[in-house]
């Protein structure tokens, strides 16, 4: 195990993994997702409906509207059907490249580096919060003067400051040209969250990083100067799928001109 890898604190991949049903956690892991669970008890719900989403968004990526290229940034562990895999099945010539600066994360990286022959598969150890130095990263595998699909699913929500967070998202899709697409999640206490609250603040306190949450005007502002697809800013679980709401804004957006 890396040093630099605490098993006396839950982590939010570790947690995450575990509210999938995944195997990549501690018992701390378990013993604050329980517990968050507990206040919220439809979190486990929120983390099924946004790997769904995931699903979802890249399958049309790399499908209907036509892109070979991802950067996911704040991969996670690996689980079933990852970006590569779902746009690789859709498209095998597709290249993808996860960012993540989680030590948890890159030590199971090398589950992520599979590939079809057509295509390719990398993995950065990169900061959202530099996403000069990710881009400089990413273009090791990805041609970034050709459109790119922007995967951010609840990774913003660990930026605590709303305007570094719509700095970052405008300076990586700015560097990007037209066609480039936005696929974005992110926790709130509206679509029914409220009950959210307690268990937030749990988490704050006794996990790593800490998280919050953003209203549907702070979510909107994000997508600013992309146009929005249908069916536009909704609980994730709707975006193009019939499951029951959740607490977790989804959108897909693209840069046009």
């Amino acid at each position: 195990m890396p040093a630099d890898i605490r098993t006396d604190i839950a982590h939010s991949a570790r947690v995450w993994n575990y509210w999938l049903g995944g195997k990549d956690h501690y018992p701390v892991d378990a013993t604050v997702g329980d517990q968050v669970t507990f206040l919220y008890p439809s979190i486990r719900d929120v983390a099924r409906a946004d790997r769904r989403f995931l699903g979802r968004a890249v399958e049309h990526l790399a499908g209907t509207a036509g892109l070979r290229q991802f950067l996911d940034i704040g991969t996670g562990l690996p689980t079933a059907d990852n970006t590569h895999e779902v746009a690789q099945r859709a498209a095998p010539a597709s290249r993808i490249v996860y960012a993540d600066n989680d030590p948890v994360v890159l030590a199971h990286a090398r589950a992520l580096l599979t590939s079809t022959p057509e295509g390719a598969t990398a993995y950065v150890d990169a900061d959202v919060r530099d996403p000069e130095k990710l881009l400089e990263a990413a273009a090791e595998t990805l041609d970034l003067d050709r459109p790119v699909a922007v995967m951010m699913l609840g990774i913003l929500n660990f930026v605590a400051d709303t305007a570094e967070a719509r700095s970052i998202v405008r300076t990586l899709l700015d560097a990007l040209p037209p066609g480039s697409h936005l696929a974005l999640t992110h926790p709130t206490l509206e679509l029914g969250g409220e009950g959210n609250e307690a268990a937030m603040a749990f988490w704050n306190e006794n996990a790593t990083p800490p998280i919050r949450t953003r209203t549907g005007a702070e979510f909107a502002a994000f997508l600013d100067g992309l146009e929005i697809l249908d069916p536009g800013i909704v609980s994730c679980a709707r975006w193009r799928g019939t499951d029951p709401s959740v607490a977790q804004f989804g959108a897909v957006a693209v840069k046009r001109g």
